[in-house]
């Protein structure tokens, strides 16, 4: 596989299941007073009695902890600190309202602790940043008894604030904190996309091995072509250099893509995958309706700048063409994330089916450097980079844009919060490569499903991708690498197995089944009919 290829290719991994995520600052242990868990808060307004914008907030490690339920938040009027950043008294008198502060400089306790005494029923700080930051208790505080909820709001939402406030207008809001489901029905659909995607890919990789096999054999038996000469047909095989080529390309890519993250750079990645999924869709609908429409896949016309397209090449790309470029040009609508994940896995299954894994030996490597890279740019990179590289990319922080196309998505349904349910291009391409080549080689194998390999790596491919979900749940919505879970799943699997049932060796090695050769069978036949 050449450079280029394993550069394409690269562009295409990102592989972490993500959520709402907060600047962590974890080196303030808990404390009593200060012992509450980080939860987001909806502030939702009202001007002038009329219902208004909602702002996400992140409520503070101490403080009076915020009512779950909306019926049981109260209405308070919001008023403006004065001073801002409410480090001293206030000048005006409060009497139950909710104060709106500004960073500043003292401690956020300090402005709670002035808040309370002035008669507020809770304080709203605005964060000098648009992001949010948890807000902790120093080291050195201690007995800390602080009865009012504090809540961390990014700098747009007070620059919102603000404005209302300025314009005359009368602003209540409504503070809590609704209960996110343990499992929305968006991680099953998910789940399901990720192991049906898999699941066709593989058996379209292993029907065409399949019948090239016959195609040889054929070709052998009438002694009309050499085996050298025959042609895989644009398959590319992935040797172990490329594996680990492929590795050090993603992570190049990943930092220039951390390091120059704009909206310009979301858009050329927008274009790139524009043009591979119509080019996927196109292969992938080509290869569906050529079943039917064999003559029309089989007559050609002669196209300047292409040569020899069939007519069914020429029916389907138009579609495919404007189908992407309608998903590029209305991406940002609400709807917008079907096209995305038709586009996506179109692109997989066509690069499922497009790279195979030759053996065992090759299928470890690369998932082994998967693995590694996954851990690496989720977690390691904090300590490098003081935030998580890969997470930082897949939301498209900086950029101004709704994150990278490179994922699968589908719209939380039952979730209070919104927001999306991902899966990384790389944790099912991955797997993908591995699975298929188990399918492949249960096939040449004549093995029963039983007997083989890809039912037991598919049902590990399947436990390890739902064990990522509870860990995302488990770690309060906290990127995840999904390798960190997939890889050891599908790949102990298949070792195991292989191991147990003495086949380890030749998939090890060679990846296909002992078979007699047909020159051998000819040879063998000719001596017979010689004897008798």
């Amino acid at each position: 596989m050449d450079l280029l290829f394993i550069s394409v290719f690269a562009l295409l991994i990102f592989s972490v299941n993500g959520g709402d995520i907060v600047h962590q600052d974890d080196n303030a242990p808990k404390k009593p007073g200060c012992e509450n868990d980080f939860i987001l808060v909806k502030v939702q307004t009202w001007v002038d009695g009329k219902e208004d914008e909602e702002f996400v907030g992140v409520g503070a490690r101490f403080g009076k902890t915020i009512v779950t339920k909306e019926k049981n938040a109260n209405y308070s009027r919001l008023t403006l600190s004065s001073p801002r950043d409410c480090c001293s008294k206030p000048k005006n008198k409060l009497a139950g309202d909710i104060i709106m502060v500004h960073r500043g400089h003292c401690k956020f306790t300090t402005k709670a602790n002035i808040a309370e005494d002035a008669g507020a029923s809770a304080v709203l700080i605005i964060n000098d940043q648009n992001e949010l930051y948890k807000m902790v208790c120093e080291p050195d505080e201690t007995d800390l008894d602080i009865h009012i909820p504090a809540v961390m709001l990014p700098q747009v939402a007070g620059t919102k604030l603000e404005k209302m406030l300025s314009n005359g207008s009368s602003v209540s809001v409504q503070l809590y904190s609704p209960q996110r489901p343990v499992v929305d029905i968006a991680e099953v659909f998910l789940w399901l996309m990720a192991v049906g995607t898999i699941l066709c890919s593989s058996y379209w990789s292993a029907w065409n091995a399949k019948e090239a096999a016959t195609e040889h054999e054929k070709l052998l038996k009438d002694a009309s072509e050499e085996l050298s000469n025959v042609s895989l047909g644009g398959v590319v095989i992935i040797s172990t250099k490329s594996a680990v080529l492929f590795v050090v390309v993603a992570s190049c890519f990943l930092i220039i893509l951390y390091k120059l993250m704009s909206s310009w750079l979301i858009l050329l990645l927008v274009v790139l995958f524009c043009i591979g999924g119509a080019e996927g869709l196109q292969t992938c609908l080509i290869a569906l309706l050529s079943r039917w429409c064999e003559p029309f896949a089989r007559s050609y016309v002669k196209v300047p700048l292409f040569g020899a397209v069939s007519h069914l090449t020429l029916a389907v790309s138009p579609f495919c063409i404007t189908f992407a470029a309608l998903w590029g040009v209305y991406r940002n609508l609400h709807f917008a994330w079907i096209g995305q994940d038709v586009l996506g896995i179109a692109l997989i299954m066509t690069v499922i089916q497009i790279v195979r894994i030759p053996n065992l030996k090759v299928g470890t490597v690369l998932l082994s450097c998967a693995f590694l890279y996954d851990i690496f740019w989720v977690f390691a990179s904090n300590k490098l980079f003081h935030e998580s590289v890969m997470i930082v990319v897949a939301r498209g922080d900086k950029s101004g844009e709704d994150g990278i196309p490179m994922l699968l998505k589908i719209p939380r349904m039952f979730d209070p919060w919104g927001g999306y349910s991902i899966v990384g291009f790389g944790d099912i391409l991955l797997p993908g490569l591995l699975l298929a080549f188990a399918l492949r080689y249960d096939w040449l194998a004549k093995k029963s499903l039983r007997a083989g390999y890809f039912l037991w790596a598919m049902l590990a491919y399947g436990l390890g991708l739902l064990i990522t979900y509870v860990a995302l749940n488990l770690m309060d919505g906290h990127g995840q690498p999904a390798l960190l879970y997939i890889v050891p799943a599908t790949l102990g699997t298949f070792l195991m197995l292989g191991r147990k049932r003495g086949d380890l060796k030749v998939l090890w090695t060679k990846g296909e089944p002992e078979r007699l050769c047909p020159h051998v069978r000819l040879h063998m036949a000719d001596e017979l009919s010689h004897d008798s």
